[in-house]
Order: C-alpha cells, then sequence, then structure tokens
C-alpha cells in the first residue's frame, strides 16, 4: 500500500527585470521569482488527472503579467501580490510561497551625483524575501540578505578553545575574519516599511561588524544581530549564519623570508559554519 504524503509544484527562477519611469530618472530592478503551491492535487498524482493543475507555465506568465500592472515598489510588497493573485483565482490551492532574490542594482554616482538612467551593481549579494499565506490567512515574511561578503584585518581573535589530541589549531589573537553572511528576519508588526527596515538593518550589521573585537564568530554574530534588533523595532527576531572563510598564513620559511601577518592563502573550503537566531 502507498499513498501521497506532502507535495507542493511550482515555477523556480523565473527572471524579471523591470524599469519603472519617473519622468526624470528610472529606478531599476532585477528579480528572481520562485512560486510553490499547495492544494488538492492528490489526483493528479494518483489518477493522472491534471483537471486541477495550473501549469508552471502559466506561473512563469502570471508573474511576469502581475508585474506589469503592479505598482509594488519593494520584493515584499510584490511576492504578496503575486501570491494574492494565484490565491484569489485558483480554488484549488491552499496555500501559496513565494520566493524573490533581487539583485542589488544601484544608480551610478557621476562626479559625486547618481546619474538618473545609469545602474552598476552594487555588491555580489543579493535581496531576499519568503511569502507564505494560507486560505484565508495573514502572510508571513521573512526579509533577508544572501551573500554579503565582508572582511576585517584586525580586531579578530580565537583562543581558550578546547584542545584534545587531534587540535593542531593554534590561538590566534590577531587574524584575518572573513565571511559570507546571510541574514533573514522576520516582523513584529503586520505592515512594516520593508525597504526602510533592510536599510536600517544591513547598515547596523555592517557597522556592529567592522567595530567588533571578536573573541570568535559566535561573539561577533551575536552582537551583530543585538545590533540589528536595536536598529529595526519592527523585527521580532533575526537569523544570521556566518562561515569562517580561512585565509592561512603562508609558509614563507622554505624561502629565507618571514611572515609577519602579511602574506596569506585564502581557501573557502573547509569552513567553520556558524548560525544563530537572535530574538527579543
Amino acid at each position: 500500500m502507498a499513498r501521497l504524503g506532502e507535495n507542493r509544484y511550482g515555477k523556480s527562477r523565473v527572471r524579471l527585470s523591470r524599469i519603472t519611469r519617473h519622468g526624470d530618472r528610472h529606478d531599476f530592478n532585477e528579480w528572481s521569482v520562485g512560486v510553490l503551491l499547495e492544494g488538492d492535487f492528490e489526483t493528479s498524482f494518483t489518477e493522472a488527472d491534471n483537471s486541477k493543475i495550473l501549469p508552471t507555465d502559466t506561473m512563469k506568465n502570471t508573474v511576469y503579467s502581475v508585474a506589469r500592472g503592479s505598482n509594488a515598489e519593494t520584493i515584499e510588497k510584490f511576492a504578496m501580490e503575486l501570491g494574492d493573485y494565484l490565491l484569489d483565482r485558483n480554488a484549488q490551492v491552499s496555500g501559496v510561497l513565494v520566493e524573490i532574490e533581487e539583485k542589488a542594482w544601484e544608480p551610478m554616482m557621476v562626479d559625486g551625483a547618481p546619474e538618473a538612467t545609469t545602474f552598476k551593481l552594487g555588491g555580489p549579494e543579493v535581496h531576499t524575501v519568503r511569502a507564505v499565506r494560507d486560505q484565508g490567512r495573514e502572510w508571513s515574511i521573512r526579509s533577508g540578505v544572501d551573500g554579503l561578503v565582508i572582511l576585517k584585518t584586525t580586531k579578530s581573535a580565537f583562543t581558550g578553545y578546547i584542545k584534545d589530541k587531534l587540535t593542531t589549531l593554534k590561538p590566534a589573537t590577531d587574524r584575518i575574519f572573513g565571511t559570507r553572511a546571510t541574514a533573514t528576519w522576520e516582523y513584529a508588526e503586520a505592515s512594516p516599511d520593508h525597504a526602510q527596515v533592510r536599510s536600517r538593518v544591513v547598515a547596523a550589521l555592517l557597522k556592529e561588524f567592522a567595530a567588533h573585537d571578536s573573541m570568535s564568530v559566535q561573539h561577533t554574530l551575536f552582537d551583530m544581530g543585538k545590533a540589528a534588533l536595536n536598529a529595526a523595532p519592527e523585527i521580532a527576531r533575526i537569523t544570521l549564519t556566518m562561515p569562517n572563510l580561512h585565509h592561512l598564513l603562508a609558509d614563507l620559511g622554505p624561502f629565507d623570508q618571514d611572515n609577519p601577518n602579511h602574506i596569506f592563502v585564502p581557501i573557502d573550503e573547509p569552513h567553520g559554519y556558524i548560525e544563530a537566531t537572535i530574538e527579543r
């Protein structure tokens, strides 16, 4: 005997660029949209009956069509608009998940002023949102930033850890601290200004990372989370993932040269992996 368990289906990586024209200037967005639906789809699996299946190609077209008429200024607002559209028009759908990544395009600065219609990619990081809603319920929104690559060349140490017969790591009081951080946060209120919250959260994370006298990645991660909560009372909790991307001191002894914390070999595998949620 076999029965169908939890299931869902949808469309991933729907690429979308959008120009919003304001007369004397343009806004430019580049999104990657994913949609997953849950609902009354059992017969499509068990009886080869597609009568309740909205084609994933239609979902792709829905992304473009909803975007054409949308005035949403943030990925959070667009995710909810897209999800509401699908829920309102498909009674067989009980729940929707919309995930969006947004590249960090920003106006190019020319002679100290933003150029009205020219843009540059602000960094490798992407803005993210995960929006979930069931029929008859409110939206649950989790915003974030993924791939925030940051590094400091001092104010980072790691000492006092467990040492056993397999420990070869030497204590460090002044080391490079590099990471590719991911942060996601949940809101404490229903209708925050998502763009303002994102700006304050990211600014607080970066400021704390730069200023912090780190005794470990865990130590810095927690204080970064505290700083984000202080900067944005609209959020209830923040989850940070911070892999420790190592820079190993190069051995120049065979060349009869010293190396006073000057030349390093960057590696990203294997790396330490630290994750925690900081909440009020």
